[in-house]
């Protein structure tokens, strides 16, 4: 976690002390650079993906194959058709389904014996995050269009309903603060997750708080004019980018983490938003039984046969008493009999 931390240091540290004094480079260059980066490097690695090989159904499973017709099959967690694969994959990537059925062990000291027992505490605080990040980059689009379609105030409504503050106060701005510190504490709390957790699984976490944090400062605390955002926000989609005065430094530090965020995201495992789609363990029916599965990839193989096995070593398999099905006479014969 040190190194991940010292990263977002480094960054914020660019970002505030440099930013400010080349605003072109910041505010410009570098929105349009991690966009083509962000663009580029996912398309990369879902081509990457969809050639690479499967050689054999591999679907992970949670329930029982269909088999027998009197045994009930899992349609959904042993899908056998298209539309059970679909309706699988369809809960998974919408209510991460296989995350509900999370399980914690433990080693209890009495015995000593394994324990086993639900554990929904990350899949609520996974959904909670995944799902107001979603909304959060949703509701942005009200930055980038005019007019603002209705189905981005509606949400925007939604999202305020609970009327606090001026300006309202959105719910989605607390939740996925909670998600992240949830996620963040599970990592650096549990000893055995710790224990295998790599730079690349903090650095992503503290990446999203600092760009969630100055968001919500930059619209709760640091009173920023929503016009002048705007505009230079319908810049930098029309292609006629201009840096109006009057943009905050802060400003520049969300955005600068956001440009970060984007040419990190193809490279890191934040990439599952994409891959999902593309894991054989997932968009697989569970098959195997009924149909067989030819691997497209393999080469035509040549066979070495028993039979030109034994006449390449019949001689020898001879002399040292092995049995032959073809004795060398036997093969003689024959071979006149085929030149005649």
């Amino acid at each position: 976690m040190i190194f991940s931390l010292l990263a977002v240091i480094v960054l914020g540290g660019i970002a505030c002390l440099v930013a400010p004094s080349v605003p072109y480079l910041f505010g410009i260059a570098l929105p349009y650079a991690a966009v083509m980066v962000f663009i580029g490097g996912f398309v990369w690695r879902i081509m990457h993906w969809a050639k690479s090989p499967v050689p054999f159904r591999i679907p992970t499973t949670g329930g029982q194959q269909r088999s027998l017709d009197f045994i009930k099959p899992a349609r959904l967690d042993s899908p056998f058709t298209t539309a059970g694969t679909i309706g699988r994959m369809l809960l998974e990537v919408l209510l991460f389904r296989s995350l509900f059925r999370n399980t914690r062990a433990e080693l209890r000291k009495d015995g000593p014996r394994m324990v086993y027992w639900s554990s929904k505490w990350l899949w609520l605080f996974a959904l909670l995050f995944h799902y107001s990040f979603l909304l959060i980059f949703m509701r942005h689009f009200r930055f980038f269009l005019e007019p603002v379609p209705f189905c981005i105030t509606a949400m925007e409504s939604l999202d305020g309903l609970m009327q606090i503050g001026i300006p309202r106060f959105y719910m989605t701005d607390a939740l996925i603060i909670a998600g992240l510190v949830f996620l963040l504490c599970r990592r650096i709390f549990d000893y055995k997750l710790r224990y295998i957790s790599l730079p690349n699984d903090y650095f992503p976490l503290l990446l999203l708080l600092c760009i969630a944090g100055s968001g919500i400062l930059l619209r709760y605390f640091v009173k920023s004019d929503i016009a002048t955002i705007k505009e230079f926000t319908m810049g930098l989609v029309t292609l006629a980018p201009t840096l109006p005065e009057g943009l905050p430094p802060l400003f520049y530090f969300h955005l600068f983490f956001v440009s970060a965020l984007l040419i990190y995201f193809p490279f890191s495992k934040l990439m599952h938003m994409g891959g999902i789609f593309l894991s054989p363990t997932r968009n697989l029916p569970n098959n195997s039984r009924a149909v067989h599965h030819e691997n497209p990839w393999n080469p035509p193989k040549k066979f070495h046969t028993y039979a030109a096995y034994e006449d390449d070593f019949r001689e020898l398999m001879e002399e040292a008493g092995l049995p032959v099905d073809i004795t060398s006479e036997e093969a003689a014969a024959r071979a006149g009999t085929a030149k005649e």
